[in-house]
């Protein structure tokens, strides 16, 4: 077994070294705080010289999008990294991608809002995320990191979702993940695939006009309104497939808990501590958090808050989250909601005194 390489970085950093780890072929992206060192990271390492991932700084966020979309449409591991604003100028094309069945990688590293509103750490654009920014019934698969080392693992994985289902995946991190420093143990390298390879998964691929092949057409036009209502219901019944296999949540000290606390992210670390305090004040409190946010975990949310005296969802926005929480309770819990804005992470104690008034 090979030795695991064991490092301090910065959950950007991990980004850049877990992309080059895990077989990317290309990284297209434009720097804007706090995401930065994702593509600095990965100039440093200069992956071209050693596994041929091409890393190109394109001019802006929506040139960046397009040119994901045409490494994917190539049957290519691609990804771009970006924060709130940028990925705000991404939807056009990541819903594009969505109708073309295209699979590729988008890291949020948000930022508060709204417009180009603060460099400091916020979860505001969960809606964004799963809600679909751009136009169109469609979805994308959100993955939520709350750790360094979660930064890294779920490069590979978002890969792994989006081509499984020919679906764009998102990593959405916040400020906090993105610059925080933790120990993580880097993942192992994985080659990146031959064309024969790629060509063999991915035979929907365009591989431009050959003399025995004609070139496979990637698009999301469909000039005849029944064909664009059969490629939609195609599209919800691959949704439908993700909703039941793809949930991932996790549980902390819910075994004995009469509240529930339900936070993504950073949020959810905060909350770690503030179950800490509340539990020393005799407060019997737990906590559920997504992983992922798209697909949500809505039947294990509204299991886990029967019996509770009430549900507080923590996230740093002015309540997006919740909405989602409440759909799955359906009134049968009282569920209330508690975040700061502007950037302000809130700290531990206030949560402990939102949970009070559920009390």
């Amino acid at each position: 077994m090979a030795e695991q390489e064991i490092t301090l970085m910065k959950g950007n950093e991990a980004i850049a070294h877990a992309a080059i780890r895990c077989g990317a072929d290309g990284y297209f992206g434009y720097p804007i705080t706090p995401q930065s060192e994702v593509i600095e990271t990965l100039a440093e390492l200069k992956p071209w010289e050693t596994t041929g991932m091409v890393v190109v700084q394109a001019e802006s966020e929506i040139a960046s999008i397009n040119m994901i979309y045409g490494g994917a449409a190539a049957g290519k591991r691609v990804l771009t990294s970006s924060s709130s604003p940028g990925v705000a100028l991404m939807q056009e094309g990541i819903t594009y991608m969505a109708g073309a069945e295209l699979p590729g990688v988008f890291v949020n590293v948000q930022r508060g809002g709204p417009g180009l509103g603060t460099i400091q750490p916020s979860q505001g654009d969960y809606f964004q995320a799963t809600r679909g920014g751009g136009n169109g019934d469609y979805n994308v698969i959100v993955l939520a990191p709350n750790s360094v080392q979660e930064m890294a693992d779920f490069v590979d994985l978002a890969f792994e979702l989006a081509f499984k289902y020919r679906n764009p995946a998102m990593i959405l991190s916040d400020g906090v993940i993105g610059q925080m420093m933790e120990k993580i143990v880097l993942p192992p390298f994985k080659p990146r695939r031959t064309e024969e390879e790629v060509l063999r998964e991915c035979p929907w691929a365009t591989t431009g006009r050959t003399k025995n092949r004609k070139p496979n057409i990637i698009t999301s036009l469909e000039l005849k309104p029944e064909m664009m209502e059969a490629r939609n219901l195609h599209l919800q019944e691959k949704y439908k497939e993700i909703r039941e296999k793809e949930v991932r949540y996790e549980t902390m000290q819910c075994e004995d808990a009469e509240l529930l606390i339900v936070a993504f992210g950073s949020a959810a670390r905060l909350t770690q501590k503030a179950i800490e305090i509340a539990r020393g004040e005799g407060i019997k409190v737990g906590l559920l958090r997504p992983i992922t946010l798209w697909p949500f975990p809505s039947k294990q949310i509204a299991e886990m808050a029967q019996g509770k005296k009430g549900v507080l969802v923590v996230e740093i926005n002015a309540g997006q989250m919740v909405q989602d929480v409440r759909l799955a309770i359906n009134g049968k819990v009282p569920v209330e909601q508690f975040g700061r804005l502007g950037g302000i992470v809130p700290e531990p104690e206030e949560i402990v005194e939102a949970l009070k008034k559920l009390l």
